[in-house]
């Protein structure tokens, strides 16, 4: 079946309008949460536009590219995908209004493309400030601003001192020279219990699994690493190799040798230095034995992901068979890595294992404590994405005001900009101009303020910074929401990184672009099967 022309338009915008509406009332320091089950009857509670609409199954084409787009932001900024997916839909509509008053949809991209461009080089040239300008403090605000949404909101300040801690401390320089603050480098656990507070920031890398026997030593300084990636359990034969065993005291013999192979290999191990022993496998208890008369720690079943990072914080290698070059078991010590010290400690009713001060380089952990799992879990993506922001602004430098600061400024400025263009442009670029204000009203209404009113006035703020060259200092002016009234919002340490700004721009006129651009679908109707009794 073939739709084009008005009617696919106008359904793929209500598509993208109605996607809009799910995620609108979740924006802003007073947006609500979501709650979403899926057909298992898992629970999510969520503010976090990419993860509501990842776990709603998007049937509509055009709605899919909004899902995406939410995605993509994610990925790439880790915040704003609410306000990233509202904006799309806006400028969705409001190119809608246009084609209706007969206007080329091609004339309603370039408009938009023109404004896009002239948006994000107006939000380098005159709305950013440097971090240098402002100093440190200028970090934690942007992790609290993104917070301020979050469940975490209210002890923004004792979270935001722990997420600029966290980036801090896994910075990195690569081979040009340039500074990286990897995210996946902060290990997040989540543990039951006690309140918010209680969560900590762990110097090191926090393990979660135990040592494999009681009898080991606690507590291990001065700590050479091994992780391996196979098990020390009692050599078994591959399958399809057969024993022909002519004398039956030789079985006994083969039996041994069985265990003596994984004991020659434990032997190496600890012969190499090494006093922890980290392993993907299982350990035998016979072999555990081996580890408790040395003194050296051993821990099973790690995941591979955590052995590969640990690999990396303390300069090991993750071995995979200990054969060498000659056809012999060995392992060489500048496998192992090497931290300060190695401890299991007992936090709420799990036992972690720590290692702190690693050599190669520095990493973090933070441990959440929560009331029940929803909550941890709303925790954990929270923290995410203030790692994200503070990541962001680290490695660009640029924050922007926020509580809609931004987007009015721009509104301004595009709608002047429209005027003085005299092709057909112009309507578009006015509409454009129209559209980014939907993220000051929706931060308004979630809010419960009158938003018409605060909208004129921001507006009215942003227009005479804009034309008087005296009142420059208003450009900052955003919404303060608590009160419901209009501040500087630099002043209030309202901040956010620019990228995020400049990102969303960008992919929302993008996405909205896309969707313009189709005028015709085409469903291929599914081949109809019999129906055969049985």
């Amino acid at each position: 079946e073939r739709t084009t022309g008005e009617s696919i338009r106008s359904q793929n915008v209500m598509a993208a309008v109605s996607i809009a509406n799910i995620v609108k009332s979740s924006l802003g320091p007073v947006g609500l949460d979501k709650m979403l089950v899926d057909e298992v009857g898992d629970v999510t509670v969520s503010n976090d536009g990419a993860t509501i609409l990842k776990l709603l199954e998007v049937e509509h084409p055009a709605a899919k590219v909004l899902v995406e787009l939410a995605d993509l932001q994610d990925q790439e900024v880790g915040d704003g995908t609410t306000s990233v997916v509202i904006l799309a839909a806006e400028l969705l509509r409001h190119a809608e209004e246009l084609i209706k008053y007969k206007i080329h949809p091609t004339s309603i991209i370039q408009g938009y493309r023109l404004a896009c461009k002239e948006a994000v080089k107006y939000v380098q040239e005159r709305l950013t400030v440097s971090v240098e300008d402002l100093g440190q403090e200028c970090l934690k605000n942007t992790a609290k601003t993104s917070m301020s949404s979050k469940i975490i909101g209210p002890q923004s300040d004792f979270f935001a001192d722990m997420v600029v801690n966290a980036v801090q401390a896994v910075k990195r320089t690569n081979a040009k020279g340039e500074v990286r603050y990897p995210i996946k480098a902060i290990n997040i656990l989540k543990a039951h219990g006690k309140s918010t507070k209680d969560s900590v920031l762990v110097n090191g890398y926090a393990l979660n699994c135990t040592v494999a026997s009681q009898a080991m030593p606690r507590q291990i300084d001065g700590a050479k690493i091994a992780c391996l990636d196979f098990s020390l359990q009692k050599a078994k034969m591959q399958l399809g190799v057969q024993v022909l065993v002519t004398d039956p005291e030789k079985l006994d013999a083969i039996r041994q040798r069985e265990s003596d192979i994984t004991k020659e290999r434990i032997l190496k191990i600890l012969s190499a230095g090494a006093n922890v022993v980290l392993t993907t496998g299982g350990i035998d208890d016979l072999c555990l034995k081996y580890f408790v008369e040395a003194g050296a720690m051993a821990v099973r079943r790690c995941k591979k992901e955590d052995l590969k990072r640990i690999a990396r914080v303390t300069g090991a290698s993750l071995i995979v068979s200990l054969a060498n070059m000659e056809g012999d078991e060995s392992l060489d010590v500048s496998f192992l890595g090497s931290a300060d010290s190695v401890t299991q400690e007992r936090i709420c009713d799990d036992e972690l294992i720590l290692i702190k001060g690693p050599q190669a380089r520095s990493s973090a952990s933070i441990i959440l404590r929560g009331a029940n799992d929803f909550y941890v879990e709303e925790m954990e993506r929270s923290i995410h994405d203030s790692l994200c922001v503070v990541k962001r602004v680290l490695e660009s430098n640029q924050v922007v005001a926020g509580g809609g600061a931004v987007e009015t400024a721009l509104s301004i400025y595009l709608e002047n900009l429209a005027t003085s263009i005299s092709s057909r442009e112009q309507l578009a670029i006015a509409e454009f101009a129209q559209a980014l204000l939907v993220i000051p009203k929706t931060l308004a209404v979630n809010a419960a303020q009158d938003s018409t009113d605060l909208i004129a006035k921001l507006r009215a703020f942003h227009n005479a910074s804009q034309t008087m060259s005296e009142r420059e200092g208003l450009k900052w002016y955003g919404l303060d929401l608590i009160c419901g009234t209009v501040r500087d919002s630099k002043k209030a340490g309202v901040l956010e990184p620019a990228i995020t700004k400049i990102k969303s721009l960008k992919f929302a006129a993008e996405a909205a672009i896309t969707i313009l651009r189709i005028d015709d679908m085409i469903k291929i109707a599914p081949e109809k099967r019999e129906n055969h009794p049985h």
